[in-house]
């Protein structure tokens, strides 16, 4: 994140009216939901009246409007924070926890040196979450479906290692092993006695079998039931630093995996 630069203190000015385009009743029942929110055991309609400056009918009118649409709920005079509320609230949910891991992964990306992604195996299939790279240290493009050739990159090999047998077995009768690079296993029983020889928590290593010129290593995270890895990237001329990398990134995820574990689900 680019820091804000600090501003000279200023003399306090009187704040500029609200521009014609503002709509007054809206501004005033966003008041009245800022009021409810602060009373996490209900309060009536004159104590909200009263604490956002509106005049009480005003006040009965907006708060009504309000419950109608679900916003807000009353129970014995007291008003509360209702369902349509709530759900705005809990969506934000889901973008706090992408911010996580975005966070988590450019901190790992400058700690290593190279570019770092993060997937996850969500209903069947490779979702590859996000990726954080640089102009100097560019992500591997993705030029052939990276769903359908997990057998031919780390992130898809360490995926399916953490799979039970049934369900790897499942995943290549849906999408079968074919050559994508002349390195490229090349069949399906090879690769899975490659997935049977994998350690738990080893990172996966995987050498031009995806692209041409770019060597991969993905490292295992377990989180529940899910499977989710977390990966490194390098030019081919560099795979002499792909393993050292690996083992830093492996070091770095150990010190934040609670945060991206609470991430898994977005």
């Amino acid at each position: 994140m680019l820091a804000v630069p600090c501003q000279p203190h200023a003399r306090a000015v009187a704040e500029p009216a609200p521009p014609a385009t503002l709509i007054g009743s809206v501004q005033r029942a966003m008041r009245l939901l800022e009021s409810v929110a602060g009373h996490e055991h209900g309060a009536p309609a004159k104590q909200l009246a009263r604490e956002t400056g509106l005049a009480l009918p005003t006040a009965y009118h907006l708060l009504r409007t309000l419950v109608h649409e679900g916003y807000l709920r009353r129970d014995k005079g007291l008003f509360f924070l209702g369902a349509a509320a709530e759900r705005l609230s809990s969506s934000g949910a889901p973008q706090k926890r992408r911010s996580t891991v975005v966070d988590a992964l450019a901190r790992w990306r400058d700690a290593v040196g190279a570019p770092v992604y993060y997937a996850v195996y969500r209903e069947g299939e490779i979702d590859l979450v996000c990726v954080s790279d640089t102009p100097g240290n560019p992500a591997v493009q993705e030029w052939a479906d990276f769903r359908e050739t997990g057998h031919a990159h780390a992130i898809g090999q360490c995926l399916l290692s953490q799979l039970g047998e049934a369900a790897r077995r499942d995943h290549l009768d849906r999408f079968p092993v074919q050559p994508v690079t002349p390195y490229t296993v090349r069949d399906g029983h090879g690769l899975l006695r490659r997935l049977e020889r994998t350690r738990r928590m080893e990172p996966v290593i995987e050498r031009q079998e995806y692209a041409l010129g770019t060597v991969c290593a993905a490292i295992p995270i377990t989180a529940g039931t899910t499977a989710a890895t977390v990966a490194v990237s390098l030019p081919a001329h560099q795979a002499d630093r792909l393993l050292p990398a690996a083992q830093r990134l492996q070091a770095e995820v150990g010190r934040l995996l609670g945060p991206l574990g609470l991430s898994i689900t977005i």
